[in-house]
């Protein structure tokens, strides 16, 4: 991708790009809408999710706002649905009794919205203002669709009814990978100034100096959270802080969602087929409370987001940070479970081209990992192209969660990209691993 506009070719090249992921990530939302019946895409699911139907013409809304008519100054083409599809106006759980487009005309209408979004893409100068230099309005929106094509997916595992979602699974572990990475102390820079399609809250990139700690080298898996089960885990106050102990309790949590005993172990449903919980796959679908109490039990403590980009981008041999762990390029099937590639979590020890630097393995992909901090703007924050995105968020209500899932593109996951939730949610494709600040002896090798 061209970080600056040329005359020639390197727009050329910079239209066929996006053109390319406009494509693809309409494919993806395709597939998952095409999978149900109208029924199905009409009826909501889980009051914590939208209608798929929803989803679907919110996607097209927020391109015909940013891209047609901001971009392109050209005439709405539907404005008397702007406020149907705002998701700020119409909290999820109204959203099915409010008149929405049927899916024959949801769908005709985001082919409308593409078709002129297409239109206006051959002829757009990429160096006119800042929303669409490098493109970044349009990779804003490959990434907000992506981004709803996840919680799409995430729709579909909450779905009652036979399974419509097929994909291979994931490779097998190809080396032992366990314990913990020391992290020494010093500098690194977090966040981005220069990833032209990073988005407000990874930007600017800051120095952050951190002391000596150590990070699990890989997502805390299956076999490891049985054991915490297993010791009672979920009836023992101590390991709990006062707020999650309280949500446990409210909310009778007793297993990660979608868990449920099978004879002397445990099942867990994906996408509407049961399997048996396997030991080696990274945990999914757990709150941060969940996650906390974990860490507690087990010794240590959820990573501070800090600490989470420094094991993810730092390289000790050079001192700057990398895109991903395992470089600059973008990912590819070899370094990590991303994209709905597969429907779940890869063992651990699937990805060793994916790794850090350090060590620290499936940093990207896989689990999507809960931290300690909550959401708020780097310093130097300035929010662009609108608050609505990211800070009307910052606060302690949210929690920081990093490296993506395997339902999350390529497009909307990097080394620096930024989720947050409440720390109750679990619908979600979360899991997690543990930190621990270094003891003297191992912060002095």
């Amino acid at each position: 991708m061209t970080t600056t506009e040329r005359p020639g070719p390197e727009s050329e090249q910079l239209r066929s790009l996006i053109a390319a992921e406009l494509e693809r990530t309409r494919a993806r939302t395709a597939q998952l809408t095409d999978a149900v019946d109208d029924d199905d895409l009409m009826r909501q699911h889980s009051t914590l999710m939208s209608p798929l139907v929803w989803d679907l013409a919110h996607v097209g809304n927020q391109e015909e706002l940013w891209l047609v008519r901001d971009v392109g100054g050209r005439e709405p083409v539907r404005r008397d649905i702007d406020d149907l599809y705002d998701a700020f106006k119409q909290p999820r759980k109204d959203r099915p009794a409010l008149p929405l487009l049927p899916p024959a005309a949801a769908r005709a209408y985001v082919r409308t919205v593409r078709d002129k979004v297409y239109d206006l893409l051959d002829g757009i100068r990429f160096a006119d203002r800042r929303l669409v230099e490098d493109g970044f309005a349009f990779g804003m929106v490959v990434q907000h669709e992506q981004q709803h094509d996840e919680t799409m997916l995430a729709t579909h595992q909450l779905r009652a009814g036979a399974p419509v979602l097929d994909a291979p699974p994931p490779p097998e572990p190809r080396l032992r990978v366990g314990g913990e990475v020391l992290v020494p102390a010093g500098p690194f820079t977090m966040g981005t100034s220069t990833d032209p399609w990073a988005l407000d809250n990874e930007r600017p990139a800051h120095t952050v100096e951190l002391p000596a700690y150590v990070i699990d080298a890989a997502p805390v898996a299956n076999g490891q959270y049985r054991a915490f089960i297993a010791d009672g885990g979920y009836d023992e106050p101590r390991w709990w802080s006062e707020a999650g102990w309280r949500h446990r309790v409210e909310a009778e949590l007793s297993a990660p969602m979608h868990w449920r005993r099978d004879g002397d172990g445990w099942a867990y449903r994906r996408f509407g087929r049961w399997s048996r919980v396997r030991d080696d796959e990274p945990v999914v679908h757990v709150c941060f409370y969940e996650a906390q109490a974990y860490a507690a039990w087990a010794g240590g403590r959820l990573p501070t987001e800090a600490e989470w980009e420094k094991a993810a981008r730092w390289d000790p041999a050079t001192g700057r940070s990398r895109r991903y762990p395992w470089g600059d390029e973008d990912p590819t099937a070899e370094h990590a479970n991303l994209g709905q590639r597969h429907l779940w979590p890869a063992p651990v020890g699937a990805y060793p081209a994916g790794a850090s630097p350090l060590g620290v393995h499936q940093l990207i992909g896989d689990v999507w990992e809960w931290t300690s901090t909550s959401f708020r703007g780097h310093p130097g924050f300035v929010a662009f192209p609108y608050r609505e995105y990211s800070e009307v968020f910052f606060g302690d209500d949210y929690r920081v969660l990093r490296g993506g899932s395997f339902g999350t593109d390529r497009s909307a996951c990097r080394g620096t990209f930024r989720n947050w939730d409440y720390p109750i949610r679990r619908q979600i494709f979360s899991g997690f691993r543990c930190a621990r600040d270094a003891r003297p002896e191992e912060a002095d090798t």
